[in-house]
């Protein structure tokens, strides 16, 4: 089965879809004119423009929502890993994905709020919901809610968890052995395991705007907090920041790790963590309530930089500006006493030696903690991104008690997945999220054919913008869209 999966993830992440968001940002940057710079004192303005309602959310709060799932373990094993295999030159390609993502992010986040609809008192929206209203191919639409629901509800939760029963037996130690249903398992991980499904569960039956109100004020928490420490080890090390500024640059584009490495590893871990054009961000994106589409598009394009020009910068240079790291296709150990044998550059180990380089003992407490609120969050944006397809297959079947039972299947893989190894579901996951991007992407090039809906919303919103209006309006039918009832 792990054979079968990893062919399988070996043609969908394949260079093909590298080159189909790369693609997608640069064109999407062209058609908006660039609006990820254009309109950056917007985006900030808007973040905090909205009110939440008895519907929605606001702005900031779907920010939030779309931000716990795009900064997790990525942001620290996955930076680790695409300087382990494909140097510090990944770092700089990285940048470049982010920023081409940003106008992708704002297209499929402008789609997901002018196709929402009023669901049961709350506002839904995403990838099948205009799928099917923009383009008119519902088979479509439910081949993408169904992957969406198997990734994000049962395989992808269970590798998140993971990531916090190995912080907390980092943190808190696992001497005491207990068995566990015939396998040996640490007290602290069962402990964990209890603590997480119990906190989970009491945050996601109280619905969207309790997932809401918990990561307005984690979010931003963990990945301040992350930057300031980054900050701060660079502080300690900035007689070496030009040197290392340099080497990123340098190193772009005559890899160490050899030709095309640093490109292929930097635009692969981008793409995954910023997660611009794979159809999550529109979920959260749709949630939100706002006078005009453009706007939530525009805060969700930010969420792009804050994840990897900030997030992931801050690890990358916490990396490098310490040296603990190696390239591992050149087997060249960077700092003393690391052997490229023993510890995989696929894991948050660097990231660890960096902070207890400078912090000793408690570098590695800091790692571990930030790991768990990192993964904790992505728990939640997982869990709404799949409650979402779970309603959006609910206007056409419905099940006895279909919310409750995602609930109870998506606590039950947090739990196995705290812990035990996940290798096959995070496998398994990549299969899903990589699905999901194929059809999302694909989906937003063929709507740029049918009438580039976002693009007019854009175009209106500047229009409204320019003159100086109070209050923005949006009406669908001027504009020539179609199906956009909720706005009607």
């Amino acid at each position: 089965m792990q054979e079968i999966v990893d062919w399988l993830n070996g043609i969908i992440w394949s260079n093909a879809l590298i080159f189909l968001c790369l693609g997608a940002g640069l064109f999407f940057s062209i058609l908006t004119r660039f609006v990820q710079v254009r309109l950056f004192k917007e985006m900030i303005r808007l973040l905090f423009a909205s009110k939440e309602s008895d519907r929605g959310i606001s702005s900031f709060q779907a920010l939030s929502v779309s931000l716990s799932g795009r900064v997790g373990t990525g942001n620290i094993a996955g930076v680790a890993a695409a300087i382990g295999f494909g140097g510090p030159g990944a770092v700089f390609w990285m940048w470049v994905v982010a920023f081409l993502g940003a106008s992708t992010a704002y297209i499929e986040s402008a789609l997901g709020q002018i196709y929402k609809e009023d669901d049961e008192g709350q506002y839904r929206g995403g990838p099948a919901y205009y799928i099917e209203k923009a383009m008119g191919q519902k088979w479509y639409a439910w081949i993408f809610a169904i992957t969406t629901i198997v990734a994000t509800g049962l395989l992808l939760p269970g590798v998140q968890s993971n990531s916090i029963g190995n912080a907390a037996e980092l943190a808190f130690g696992g001497e005491t052995i207990l068995n566990f249903f015939g396998d040996n398992v640490s007290a602290t991980k069962i402990a964990t395991a209890v603590i997480v499904v119990s906190v989970l569960g009491f945050i996601i039956f109280g619905g969207v705007k309790r997932i809401a109100h918990f990561t307005q004020i984690v979010v931003p928490f963990m990945a301040l907090g992350y930057i300031v420490m980054a900050i701060g080890i660079i502080g300690l090390h900035i007689g070496e920041l030009p040197d290392i500024v340099a080497l990123i640059f340098k190193d772009a584009f005559t890899p160490m790790a050899g030709v095309g490495a640093a490109i292929g590893w930097g635009v692969k871990r981008g793409v995954y963590s910023n997660e611009a054009g794979q159809g999550t961000g529109p979920h959260a994106a749709a949630a939100s309530e706002v006078q005009h589409p453009a706007q939530q598009g525009l805060v969700q394009a930010f969420s792009v930089y804050v994840d990897t020009l900030f997030v992931c910068s801050a690890t990358a240079f916490m990396i490098l500006i310490t040296n603990q790291y190696y390239v591992t296709d050149l087997d060249v150990v960077v700092s003393g006493g690391m052997l490229g044998t023993e510890i995989q550059a696929n894991s948050p180990a660097f990231t660890q030696y960096a902070l207890e380089s400078v912090l000793g003992g408690f570098g590695k407490t800091f790692v571990a903690v930030a790991l768990f609120f990192f993964a904790f969050t992505t728990l939640l944006a997982y869990y709404y991104i799949a409650e979402t397809n779970v309603a959006y297959i609910r206007r056409t079947i419905r099940f006895p008690g279909e919310l409750v039972i995602l609930k109870l299947a998506l606590m039950a893989s947090v739990f196995y997945g705290t812990i035990r190894s996940a290798d096959l579901a995070w496998a398994l996951g990549d299969v899903g999220v990589g699905i999901m991007a194929w059809l999302n992407i694909v989906g937003i090039l063929i709507l740029f054919l049918m009438g580039s809906p976002a693009l007019k919303a854009l175009k209106d919103y500047e229009k409204q913008r320019n003159a100086g209006v109070s209050e923005y309006t949006f009406n669908p039918k001027e504009l020539g869209i179609k199906n956009a009832d909720f706005w009607e």
